[in-house]
């Protein structure tokens, strides 16, 4: 290549002067071209005159050497000096640009006459065009005075033109014909191999990265795609560039796409306006019912600000457990105060010996009873923590409610009787999958609160079942019944409908708790119907033969 780029040189150097005659005449034929097509010009602007006064009269009557057409708007010829069956000339550079722009002018070769030829159009008023032509020899011969040592430097200039065009066409054809994802298939000079092959290493690198990326892009929209938490980056104008589904529940929904992002929660922007700052932002928030931990923090690169990423933890269920364990310390401390302190009364007296002999056995009943509530207050709570934590032995059988139900009953017949509340068992013998000792302890407090709460002379019926394809037990009572505002609310812990009546029958307030974590241990449905004055229904359903959570 280098070799040819030489000779190819020299021979341009060689042919320099022969180029200057030869753009010396190229500029005089250039003049007598430009004079030509204003001779044209003028005479068109003649015939259009002519054509406004007369007609086709005009042009029947006028002699002239050049051809002269009259065409229509829609490119149909009117009028033909020379020919009466001519095609639409709408088509034609020359009346395209006349119909456009008022004139047009073009040489080219001219199919009815064979020859090249010089056209000149121009738009009349009327919106018709007028053609003059003029064949180009007739410019050839204006330089006919010119040495024909000009057509000599015309051919060299011709042949170096070739030279020129040929060389140009071998150093640029492979380059051209470069398949940049097969470069290894070109065939090409040896001076090329260098760069293809680096095209090649370059486009295996690309490759390679871009299948690294796609990749990636892959994994990381599945995984924020399936994230319960959103995800959201912005970029440093705050500009949105990703965000996954859960994340665009916080954003307007024309702003999810694209564009700066507004968000549902006002205090929200501030946050993101900090985390933009450069200052790592929380912020707690309640929507629609939930409660949101949004976390904004800066992204950095080169210790400048590019974005800001944003995560939506959906902290509900941690808001709740606090504000139970917040409620459940402060209740749990004022159940445990409440005898102690009776406790503590009580022995302090009578360590002082200031209690009659008469009082003596009538305190020391009343430091026991305390203390058996204190204990059964502790056992209970054992309870439910064991069930919190799903930490209830597993000691799983075949338990037949029927009979369980006869067994509660019978333990709670004397307490009943003092109450003067009846007790009645109906239904079938049915089994379920289950831990005997909690499905017990459920049923003592059933029916311990329905004893408690029933009015004197009242009843209280457990009933075991089938119910559709579940196994049903069920305590109702003739009690004082629970009102609609806190039917809701029986279930939480130290919850009690009447404070009053409660403390005078005792109890620890976790009973109906108990009874709701063992329900949910066993996978059973709870529900309860009652009405004030009327009395209270709570039935399990359970699945029959249950099997061993294990």
């Amino acid at each position: 290549m280098t070799g040819k780029i030489f000779r190819y040189s020299f021979l341009v150097g060689a042919l320099s002067l022969l180029l200057c005659a030869a753009i010396f005449f190229g500029l005089q034929y250039r003049q007598v071209q430009d004079d030509a097509f204003v001779t044209l010009r003028q005479q068109t602007d003649f015939v259009a005159q002519g054509i406004s006064l007369m007609g086709e009269d005009f042009l029947r009557d006028l002699p002239s050497d050049n051809r002269i057409t009259w065409i229509s708007a829609d490119g149909q010829v009117l009028f033909d000096t020379q020919s009466t069956e001519l095609q639409n000339q709408k088509d034609l550079a020359e009346v395209k640009a006349a119909l456009e722009t008022g004139t047009g002018q073009v040489t080219r070769k001219a199919g009815s006459l064979g020859v090249y030829t010089m056209y000149y159009a121009e738009r009349l008023e009327d919106g018709t065009v007028v053609r003059l032509s003029l064949p180009v020899s007739a410019v050839r011969t204006a330089l006919s005075a010119v040495s024909p040592v000009i057509w000599v430097f015309i051919l060299v200039l011709t042949l170096s033109g070739i030279l020129a065009f040929r060389a140009a066409n071998q150093i640029v054809k492979p380059i051209n014909e470069m398949d940049l994802d097969h470069p290894e298939q070109i065939r090409s000079y040896p001076e090329l191999s260098t760069l293809v092959g680096r095209i090649q290493e370059q486009r295996l690198t690309i490759s390679d990265q871009f299948e690294e990326l796609h990749q990636r892009q892959k994994e990381f929209s599945a995984l924020t795609d399936n994230m319960k938490e959103g995800f959201l980056l912005l970029d440093r104008e705050g500009a949105l560039l990703s965000a996954n589904a859960s994340a665009k529940q916080h954003l307007r929904e024309s702003d999810e796409t694209e564009g700066t992002p507004a968000f549902t929660d006002p205090s929200t922007a501030e946050t993101v306006k900090s985390a933009l700052s450069g200052q790592r932002s929380e912020e707690i928030f309640t929507e629609n019912g939930r409660t949101w931990q949004l976390i904004a923090s800066p992204v950095f690169s080169h210790k400048v600000i590019i974005g800001a990423v944003l995560l939506w933890m959906d902290v509900t269920e941690r808001e709740q457990r606090d504000r139970l364990r917040q409620e459940f310390s402060a209740n749990i401390s004022h159940e445990l105060k409440t005898p102690l302190t009776s406790i503590s009364g009580f022995a302090e007296l009578m360590a002082q010996g200031t209690v009659p002999e008469d009082k003596v056995k009538e305190f020391s009943t009343d430091i026991h009873r305390e203390a058996q509530r204190l204990i059964s207050l502790v056992e209970d709570i054992i309870k439910l923590s064991k069930l919190d934590e799903n930490a209830v032995e597993p000691d799983w059988e075949d338990v037949d409610l029927y009979e369980l139900s006869q067994d509660v009953i019978g333990s709670l017949k004397n307490v009943a009787d003092k109450q003067k509340v009846h007790l009645e068992l109906k239904g079938e013998h049915v089994t379920v999958r289950g831990v005997w000792q909690l499905l017990d302890e459920m049923l003592y407090n059933l029916c311990d609160n329905s004893i408690k709460y029933n009015r004197s002379g009242g009843s209280v019926t457990v009933r075991v079942d089938r119910h559709d394809s579940k196994v049903r037990l069920s305590v109702s009572d003739t009690g004082i019944g629970i009102s609609p505002a806190e039917q809701s609310r029986v279930f939480e812990r130290f919850y009690r409908v009447d404070k009053s009546h409660s403390k005078q029958i005792g109890g620890t307030g976790l009973g109906l708790s108990i009874v709701k974590h063992g329900a949910q241990y066993h996978n059973a449905r709870i529900f309860l119907n009652s009405k004030p004055g009327e009395g209270t229904n709570v039935t399990l359903l359970f699945d029959p033969l249950q099997k061993d959570a294990n």
